[in-house]
C-alpha cells in the first residue's frame, strides 16, 4: 500500500514488534510510523529539489551573456525554489501525535497522504524543467511550475487546518 510506511515497519526492532500486540498501541504506533515515513517523504522530495538549484546557476551564467533581464527571472525562480523546499522540509505532519491538541482522523490522514503523493509529479515536473532550462520562456515555465507547488502546499495546509 505504503512503500515509504512498510518500509518502517521492516524496520522495527523486536521491542516495537511486541508494543505492537498490545491492544490499542499497535494502531497508535502504526499512525507514527506513517508520521515518521510522511516527513521521511518530504525530507526526499526537498533534497530533490535542492538539486534543481544548480541548473538554475548554469542558467543564470549562460543567460547573462545574451538576456541581462532573465536574470530577474532566475533570481525568482531561486526565491520560489527556497520558499518550496523550506515549506516541504517543514510542513505540518498530517498525522498529530498522541499529546497533540488537535486530532486529525484517519479519512483525513488517508486524503494529506494522497495529496503529499500528488507532490511527487509536481518536483518531477520541476525538475524537468530546471534540466531544460535554455531561455527566458522555459525559465517562466518553471517558475509557473515552482507555482503549482505552492498552490499544492496552501492546498495541503488547508486541508489540515480544517479550512478546506
Amino acid at each position: 500500500m505504503d512503500p515509504i510506511l512498510d518500509k518502517a515497519r521492516a524496520g522495527q526492532n523486536w521491542l516495537e514488534k511486541i508494543a505492537n500486540m498490545i491492544p490499542g498501541f499497535s494502531g497508535y504506533r502504526d499512525k507514527e510510523l506513517r508520521r515518521d515515513a510522511d516527513a521521511l517523504q518530504r525530507e526526499h522530495l526537498a533534497k530533490l529539489l535542492e538539486q534543481c538549484k544548480r541548473p538554475l546557476n548554469d542558467a543564470a551564467a549562460a543567460l547573462s551573456r545574451t538576456d541581462l533581464d532573465a536574470i530577474n527571472d532566475v533570481e525568482t525562480a531561486k526565491k520560489r525554489l527556497d520558499k518550496a523546499i523550506a515549506r516541504i522540509r517543514h510542513a505540518d505532519r498530517g498525522y498529530a501525535g498522541f499529546f497533540d491538541a488537535v486530532k486529525v482522523d484517519e479519512a483525513m490522514l488517508e486524503r494529506v497522504y494522497q495529496f503529499d503523493l500528488g507532490l511527487i509529479e509536481n518536483v518531477d515536473a520541476i525538475r524537468a524543467r530546471a534540466g531544460a532550462l535554455t531561455d527566458r520562456q522555459s525559465l517562466v515555465a518553471l517558475i509557473a511550475a515552482i507555482d503549482a507547488v505552492g498552490a499544492q502546499l496552501d492546498e495541503r495546509d488547508a486541508l489540515l487546518s480544517g479550512t478546506k
